[in-house]
């Protein structure tokens, strides 16, 4: 019991990985199925067929080659103007800045089937044509408000003394930002960057809405499984979730190095 005491906290914790992780394994595992019928939800034999051919269903990488170019544009465009907000709300005072700090918290706060439904009215009076311009302007508004707060969170734990010692050592204001500020909220922008492309890659409801006739890959995973579930989308999920963690890896690593490095100087 002493033992278990102590250890209470890794052991929740690991469970808790567990829990999280085991859809991703279940995802994997069945990409390597091959089911005896259109729904992969039971397995039958072990397979590689479908990782030898994971574009072998009809318009499924067409829609996956979408999702990712809505995402990356998406992620830009948020992130340019979250950055600024962020920056703008911690740095400067204003009039409205109270409101807006507020207002930022909305999308977050508010169902998606609202927002989807607001944005919809507004492109509709608009006259504007539902398609790839209509998702990638919703994703960008959805995915912004997430940048601003892990921006503004970074911003707001900067030291101002650094910026200053630039500023005394006779450094511009574009060579201060770009060698000193921008550096050290790096990590806020990554993070938020981050967040905003698995949102957007992610989002089904607020593409459903503004979408028309364009499919992206959740909506072509959602009807597949009103037809049938191949194991190629599995596939796509087991790669797009094997391509995540390296990149956690990667970035706990060079920041492992970075952090080694400094204790050494």
């Amino acid at each position: 019991m002493r033992w278990l005491r102590r250890n209470i906290v890794v052991i929740a914790g690991l469970l808790t990985l567990a829990y999280l992780i085991l859809p991703n394994i279940v995802v994997m595992v069945f990409s390597f199925n091959n089911p005896a019928g259109k729904f992969n939800y039971s397995w039958r034999e072990f397979s590689t067929e479908a990782w030898r051919d994971p574009c072998g269903v009809a318009d499924m990488c067409g829609s996956l080659v979408l999702s990712l170019q809505i995402a990356f544009f998406a992620t830009i465009g948020a992130t340019v103007l979250g950055a600024m907000i962020a920056f703008a709300l911690v740095r400067y005072r204003f009039k409205a800045r109270g409101t807006i700090n507020s207002l930022i918290f909305l999308p977050m706060a508010m169902p998606e089937v609202v927002m989807a439904a607001s944005l919809l009215t507004l492109f509709l009076n608009l006259g504007a044509q539902l398609g790839f311009w209509t998702i990638l302007i919703a994703h960008t508004m959805f995915c912004l408000s997430f940048v601003v707060v892990a921006v503004k969170a970074r911003v707001l734990s900067m030291d101002p003394r650094l910026e200053e010692a630039a500023r005394d050592l006779y450094a511009g204001p574009v060579q201060t930002f770009l060698r000193v500020t921008l550096p050290i909220a790096a990590p806020g922008i990554a993070a938020g960057a981050m967040l905003a492309f698995a949102l957007s890659f992610d989002d089904f409801i607020i593409t459903n809405f503004n979408s028309g006739s364009t499919v992206t890959f959740p909506m072509f995973v959602w009807g597949s499984a009103q037809r049938g579930t191949p194991v190629q989308i599995n596939v796509i999920g087991t790669a797009m979730f094997i391509v995540a963690v390296l990149i956690v890896v990667v970035a706990q690593l060079i920041s492992s190095r970075r952090k080694h490095s400094a204790r050494s100087k």
